[in-house]
């Protein structure tokens, strides 16, 4: 059996807590790998295995992400297309997307008894057009779209050849079950379990006094046109860290992702106990 580190060493806590991981696995007769960058952190275990992320994954049973929900979001984009299970420990501020928390790693000797839940998430697939040929960008919480110069912005959505809509606004979300605990529950979207599945559209500070989330079938095929006049271009986000202009009249497609991401949780909390303990109060 087989697990690779990926921590986040800038997050309070990521070292002593990756160590701590290392110690528990090995003497699980778990084997451990860590990425070559992180040589002098781990130099006293020789047990520790060297190794790109990208190869380890390949042969790895377990991906942990120890970080906060961005070390887990960018972690997840690592497995897409393979097999491995991804835990993530919490030492951030939210750690919502964790399955475990700092101060349970103790818990991590049930990786090697199977006694853990996995949820399967779905991703989002979103294709752009460009003369040299489409490329596709793959995200587990959404795609957004705003103006490039921050003004009000006019854009058409289609499910399928179905418009559903034209709509003015600061900018739009199309978000997966995971994604709606995230940017788009601040943009004023329903929680949703993160094992349904569906496609969530969020306008942003709309120009209207009607405008509610809509929900999607997995299934549906969505185009989004930036109909901005004046060569305003509309910026595409992926998961935060992709930026692409649509320039006017020009579109993506939004549908759902080849490949699922599966999630361990190995404390057996819900869905709803995570959002009551982490989301309805406040952050400090």
């Amino acid at each position: 059996m087989k697990a690779v580190l990926y921590p986040n060493f800038q997050k309070k806590n990521a070292l002593p807590c990756a160590r701590k991981a290392c110690d528990i696995l090995h003497n699980a007769g778990v084997e451990v790998s860590v990425s070559d960058d992180f040589k002098e952190e781990f130099s006293d275990k020789s047990y520790v295995i060297y190794e790109s992320i990208g190869d380890a994954v390949k042969t790895a049973d377990f991906v942990i992400a120890i970080g906060g929900d961005g070390t887990i979001l960018r972690c997840a984009k690592k497995l897409i297309g393979s097999n491995t299970k991804l835990l993530g420990i919490n030492t951030g501020t939210l750690g919502f997307m964790a399955g475990l928390e700092a101060d349970q790693l103790d818990k991590l000797v049930l990786l090697t008894t199977g006694d853990y839940e996995i949820s399967e998430r779905m991703t989002l697939d979103v294709v752009f057009h460009e003369s040299s040929g489409d490329t596709v960008h793959t995200a587990l919480n959404e795609v957004s779209g705003r103006s490039g110069s921050f003004r009000i912005c006019d854009f058409d959505v289609y499910s399928e050849d179905y418009l559903v809509g034209k709509y003015r606004a600061d900018g739009v979300l199309f978000s997966t079950p995971s994604g709606s605990t995230a940017y788009a529950l601040s943009a004023g979207g329903p929680v949703v379990e993160p094992d349904l599945e569906c496609i969530e559209m969020n306008l942003i500070c709309p120009h209207s006094l009607f405008s509610r989330a809509t929900m999607f079938s997995p299934w549906r095929k969505l185009r989004l046109t930036n109909k901005t006049s004046g060569n305003e271009e509309m910026i595409i986000n992926v998961d935060g860290e992709l930026h692409f202009s649509l320039h006017e009249n020009e579109s993506i497609d939004i549908g759902r992702g080849k490949y699922n991401i599966k999630f361990i949780n190995l404390i057996g909390n819900s869905f709803h106990e995570s959002v009551c303990r982490k989301l309805c109060r406040p952050i400090k």
